[in-house]
């Protein structure tokens, strides 16, 4: 029985992350009264009773949630910002290569992966190790999201009638929180162009990376993309392929899932391509990483509790 300590179980994650976990007879879920819930003592007090804490917090208040775990075996599963690019912290996407869901499992820090770093990290990752992308190349991503992704506070937004509720282009200065871990972990010499918005549907997530293969060293063909796609993920039971004559892809397409879609489309004779990842923003891109993390962590089935 592994005893675990949702920080933060009232928010958008948490609720999706106990949905996921309630009625699992090797997981027991420690929780605080709402009275209780902003005490400091009561928190420290959850947060070293548990076996695994799962941080569903603002950026600041995981770093504090992690300062008042005073004994050396708690151990953190972080779904903010904070630590996913700390060097003492795994990267908690268990698919990004062959060793990294042993790292996890060995590691007491786990940084939960970004919703668009996720879909963008397993298109382009296997195709920079393979040499076909250089690490030098100029990459950009296109990417929607649910609005749920922003948090109770745009959910309101866009339910109750908010400005720009249809389709919302945000960070144009293109310094998004996302973006260091997108670099970081692709192996890239430079940060990507990153065109995020958000559309009037309560989840999913489409991530797009254009790719221009007539100007790649090699001259590589769809084909060449998705055999080192495929076998890199061939036997993820998290990842599945779209066919090669998708005509239509929605943001819906994995929502309500914890699953990721990848899908190679584009003109050989053009010599072009569209890299397409679609996943749930709240899913594999958030409460669904976390328990896959969990499981790995506490030695489980990786994919139990998961909608698949």
């Amino acid at each position: 029985m592994v005893r675990v300590f949702i920080d933060g179980a009232s928010g958008t994650t948490g609720l999706e992350i106990r949905e996921r976990l309630n009625g699992r007879a090797d997981i027991a879920l420690l929780s605080l009264d709402e009275a209780h819930r902003r005490d400091p003592e009561a928190r420290a007090e959850a947060l070293n009773a548990a076996d695994v804490v799962i941080l569903c917090l603002p950026d600041d208040a995981a770093r504090e949630a992690v300062a008042l775990i005073t004994n050396p075996r708690t151990r953190v599963i972080d779904a903010s910002t904070a630590h996913r690019t700390a060097p003492d912290w795994v990267y908690g996407l268990p698919e990004l290569s062959g060793s990294q869901a042993s790292a996890i499992e060995g590691t007491r820090f786990v940084s939960n992966p970004g919703c668009y770093p996720t879909g963008f990290l397993l298109l382009v990752t296997p195709l920079i190790r393979a040499g076909i992308v250089p690490v030098h190349w100029p990459m950009s991503v296109n990417a929607v999201s649910g609005y749920s992704g922003g948090g109770k506070p745009m959910i309101a937004d866009f339910t109750k009638g908010g400005e720009g509720t249809a389709f919302r282009a945000y960070a144009l200065g293109l310094a998004h929180k996302h973006v260091p871990e997108m670099q970081l972990y692709a192996g890239l010499a430079h940060p990507p162009i990153f065109a995020p918005a958000v559309v009037a549907t309560y989840r999913g997530m489409v991530v797009e990376v254009p790719l221009p293969l007539h100007a790649l060293p090699g001259r590589p063909t769809l084909a060449q993309v998705r055999e080192v796609l495929g076998t890199a993920y061939g036997h993820a039971p998290t990842i599945r392929f779209g066919g090669d004559d998708a005509a239509l892809i929605r943001v819906e397409d994995d929502a309500g899932t914890d699953r990721v879609t990848l899908h190679v489309c584009g003109d050989d004779a053009a010599g072009q391509a569209r890299l397409i990842a679609t996943l749930d923003n709240l899913g594999k891109g958030a409460a669904g990483a976390a328990v896959q993390n969990l499981n790995i962590m506490a030695g489980l089935d990786p994919c139990a509790g998961l909608i698949l």
